[in-house]
């Protein structure tokens, strides 16, 4: 007996029917490109300064505005220890000293972006002199903490000794990013543009061993060898930077205490002016000349064993006219475009920012408020007269050895701003003390991370075929009304 097929031919048909309409309603839906939001990327520096060293993450999205990341701070951490240089005589140390603070940042980046993560570890002065000193041990040193960091699941890009001019010029790119000199959102071009009155402004970096000066000059930079060109959110800019080494705060203190000691009394005691009255130290003529920033002669060991007595005396004008005596002055003749041992600068321009032990120092003396030059110069005056058992029972938190030497500390910014970089009454108030903008530790790291991104190809966006969610919706309405109705169609059909 055989099957009647004229009698499924009306099924066939619907179901035709079915698969027409199907096809039907999806050429009706509009289908579009649509662009995934870019993802994060993330980059560790590691700033590996004399006196300590800091890890700091950023992120930035993968798409970028004219070439340059728009990059911001995700973690900043402090390695506990001194600087790395501080670990000469046993490196290990200081790649272990990094652990903790790597540790910090794997747990902030996303477990599946850690190999990609670009990671560097820039050490500045401290290491320099190091390296002045006993090269073999910095870069003993060097290889420890790549060591340490090469356990990590990060794309290590190496550690270096950087130059001046870069921390300098890095310092530079962080400040005006942060304050969006560089760019600004447009809301009406739905885009980043240069700020059309946009201030440039130049920066102040005090560090331990070394001090950094850049800006743009009022006119043409004269010594090439002093100028860093950058090209930064499709613009191009030309500064004047230059790094001092051994006149870090720290390193300056030491020469200052070696000059003194030059006309030390028979009796083995010297008054240091920028100490507080009734302070006392006692120490040898080996530590004092152990610097490697100031040639001496060579000591003895009966010399060198002798004892120092360093008697404080609290008088802030002798002070600075101490600290004066550790630059050479002299050399520049009246040239207004050189600030001491015959090194080229322009003249000062624009506005600036100081931060670091500029502004540690200035904050301890509550003068970060834009302050009068007069009314700094009398607040440093009355502070260094004070004697030490007050300074002690004022501040019992701070630690013995910065209270002691604030007074030279902030003399010894007035020198360098005022007589070596030749700010004045008149332009004082141009300098702002800071350490923080927009919520972002300011430092040469943020402006390093800034400048590489231009290196770290921009990832364009995830292009995927979609459908706006409107006509989606409705598309899957008709879709189930039309297969409902022909399935009851059917079944009556057969039923029937």
């Amino acid at each position: 007996m055989g099957v009647d097929v004229r009698r499924y031919i009306p099924a066939i048909l619907m179901v035709l029917a079915v698969f027409l309409s199907i096809v039907l309603i999806l050429s009706l839906v509009r289908i579009q490109n649509v662009f995934l939001p870019p993802e994060n990327k993330y980059g560790m520096v590691f700033d590996a300064g004399s006196s300590h060293t800091s890890l700091f993450v950023y992120q930035w999205a993968s798409d970028k505005e004219n070439d340059t990341g728009v990059v911001s701070q995700t973690l900043s951490c402090n390695v506990q220890g001194p600087g790395i240089s501080g670990y000469a005589n046993d490196p290990p140390k200081a790649g272990e000293s990094l652990r903790k603070c790597l540790e910090e940042a794997m747990k902030v980046i996303p477990a599946e972006k850690q190999r990609e993560v670009p990671a560097y570890l820039g050490a500045t002065a401290g290491m320099r002199l190091l390296s002045m000193e006993n090269k073999p041990a910095a870069e003993q040193v060097l290889k420890e903490v790549a060591k340490t960091i090469q356990q990590y699941p990060v794309n290590f890009h190496g550690a270096r000794i950087i130059t001046g001019e870069e921390e300098g010029a890095y310092g530079w790119i962080t400040i005006n990013y942060l304050l969006n000199s560089f760019t600004q959102y447009s809301p009406k071009q739905r885009s980043w543009i240069r700020p059309q009155s946009a201030k440039i402004l130049g920066a102040l970096d005090l560090g331990g061993a070394s001090t950094q000066i850049s800006f743009i000059p009022n006119g043409p930079i004269t010594d090439q060898t002093k100028a860093s060109m950058f090209r930064l959110y499709g613009f191009n800019y030309t500064i004047y930077t230059h790094s001092y080494l051994c006149y870090g705060q720290n390193q300056a203190l030491r020469q200052l205490i070696l000059k003194l000691t030059e006309t030390m009394s028979s009796q083995g005691s010297v008054n240091h002016p920028c100490y507080p009255k009734e302070y006392q130290e006692t120490t040898t003529v080996a530590s004092i000349h152990t610097t490697p920033c100031k040639a001496s002669p060579a000591l003895t060991p009966f010399e060198a064993a002798q004892n120092v007595t360093l008697v404080g005396m609290g008088n802030a004008t002798e002070c600075r006219m101490a600290i004066k005596q550790i630059f050479n002055f002299t050399a520049c003749g009246q040239s207004p475009s050189c600030t001491f041992d015959g090194i080229y600068q322009p003249p000062v321009n624009g506005e600036f920012f100081a931060f670091s032990a500029f502004y540690y120092t200035f904050s301890f003396l509550n003068l970060t408020e834009g302050q009068p030059l007069a009314i700094v110069k009398d607040t440093i005056q009355q502070f260094c007269a004070r004697n030490w058992t007050n300074l002690k029972s004022s501040y019992p938190k701070e630690r013995e050895q910065w209270l002691r030497e604030y007074c030279a500390n902030a003399n010894y910014i007035l020198v360098l701003l005022l007589d070596a970089y030749k700010f004045n009454t008149t332009n004082w108030g141009s300098i702002k003390f800071q350490m923080k903008a927009a919520n972002t530790d300011i430092g040469w790291t943020l402006g390093y991370m800034l400048n590489l991104t231009n290196m770290i190809p921009a990832a364009a966006p995830e292009q995927v075929k979609g459908q706006q969610a409107g006509l989606w919706t409705a598309a899957i309405f008709f879709l189930v009304l039309t297969l409902a109705v022909c399935l009851v169609t059917l079944l009556i059909y057969i039923l029937w």
